[in-house]
């Protein structure tokens, strides 16, 4: 097999931003699910492109189709009703018949696209079906569930640098044909080959509460969400939605929504910290922690714009590096999108929180609050008693985000004020009693 990539489809800029995430990603399954409308929109050829672009990065991919909009055209074209297009509901036996044509007419383009840019696929027998059943009393006939999942033959495919294509209908243990949900399939997909990534593609740009749409949004605001104000979610990503928090609770790291519209929108979405969509992450994706000598120039970096801007007094990579044991940054994907550094006087009993920074797309999704929070607590179990930040701009954020009191130079400890003199910028003066 050639897994070459166009020369057009990576250039040399877009190449540096894909070399860092090589390491994290290499050698890992990202589950990647179209819905049925982009697999019909006239950008699907240029995300078999991405995707042969991440094999070239021996990144390992399951490619997952809907066919709702296939399933519904096939019933204009017939004439034959259908009793539900996405697989929710009750799927009677008309509907699973057009299912199943609309399953192998989709698959068979998909082959026919990925045999064009000489990529090895199959679309295997690998996922046993069972009836949903009767929910509240509602008979879902021929609509099914995931009951098993040949693991095995999919790693076997994927070892073997072939790529999985698989649709959403799947015969129970007698030969009985059901139609699944395809973020169901997805989902369990991803859970049972412990995937590093479920990548969402829809026509949707992500995940929008009300009208704002979240960039980055945590699974437990998510389910909160999702349980108390579902309305609040656009019907078309609520489905997406739920299987996101299933997956992420099942141990999958990260989920991202986005349009897959987007010419190149797969590869910014997966090779940059900003992305282009909505990422679902748990817990272990973003973190706190003590900053290193490596981190040095990227600390530098983060601050300079807010150098420029007076936010933050200016610091030189030799201040920084003579100071780094105070650092603590917030990564993600193992990148750092914000700094602060926590000075402490034991003797006295007090520190000095500064350089705290957030870059700007990463702003108001609660990083900084958090980076206080690490300072204040590393802070208290070191036995300071309080804390200082000097602010100029941001101190509004310190007073009503988080719990710190405005004082005045007076407030400062004898030890600070030369200091805080000799500046001349007359910050605003900020504290928290532990």
């Amino acid at each position: 097999m050639n897994d070459a990539v166009p020369e057009s489809a990576i250039n040399p800029t877009g190449l540096r931003g894909i070399l860092k995430y090589i390491p994290l990603f290499q050698d890992k399954i990202f589950v990647i699910a179209a819905d049925g409308r982009i697999v019909a929109d006239e950008n699907f050829g240029n995300l078999l492109l991405d995707i042969a672009v991440l094999r070239s990065l021996s990144i390992k991919v399951v490619l997952v189709y809907g066919i709702g909009h296939q399933l519904s055209e096939l019933s204009a074209a017939r004439g034959i009703p259908i009793s539900d297009k996405h697989g929710h509901g009750s799927t009677d036996e008309s509907t699973v018949r057009l299912a199943v044509e609309a399953s192998h007419q989709t698959a068979h383009d998909i082959l026919g696209r990925l045999f064009q840019i000489d990529l090895k696929c199959a679309v295997p027998n690998a996922v046993r079906s069972r009836p949903v059943g009767v929910v509240s009393g509602k008979d879902h006939l021929l609509s099914g569930k995931v009951d098993r999942i040949d693991h095995l033959m999919l790693r076997q495919l994927i070892d073997a640098k072939i790529l999985p294509v698989i649709g959403p209908v799947a015969f129970d243990r007698n030969g009985t044909c059901y139609r699944l949900n395809s973020d169901h399939l997805a989902t369990e997909l991803t859970v049972t080959l412990k995937a590093e990534k479920l990548i969402f593609l829809s026509p949707m740009p992500g995940i929008a509460i009300g009208d704002d749409l979240q960039r980055q949004i945590p699974v437990e605001t998510l389910r909160e969400t999702v349980e108390n104000n579902p309305a609040s979610i656009e019907e078309n990503t609520r489905s997406k939605a739920l299987h996101a928090i299933k997956a992420i609770e099942s141990g999958t790291p990260r989920v991202h929504l986005l349009n897959g519209r987007l010419h190149e929108g797969l590869l910014k979405e997966i090779f940059s910290n900003e992305g282009v969509g909505t990422l679902v992450y748990g817990n272990e994706y973003l973190q706190v922690r003590r900053a290193g000598r490596h981190d040095v120039r990227a600390i530098y970096n983060l601050s300079r714009n807010a150098v420029k801007r007076e936010e933050l007094v200016h610091r030189t990579l030799q201040g920084i590096e003579g100071n780094i044991d105070d650092f603590f940054v917030f990564e993600i994907d193992e990148n750092p999108v914000a700094c602060a550094a926590l000075r402490k006087h034991r003797e006295e009993g007090w520190a000095e929180l500064n350089s705290l920074y957030v870059m700007p797309f990463h702003q108001r999704a609660g990083i900084g609050k958090r980076m206080v929070e690490f300072a204040c607590r590393e802070a208290k179990a070191d036995g300071i008693k309080i804390v200082f930040a000097l602010s100029t701009q941001s101190y509004r954020f310190f007073t009503s985000v988080c719990n710190f009191r405005e004082g005045s130079r007076d407030t400062l400890p004898a030890s600070r004020l030369d200091s805080y003199d000799q500046s001349e910028r007359n910050s605003k003066v900020l504290y928290r009693e532990l």
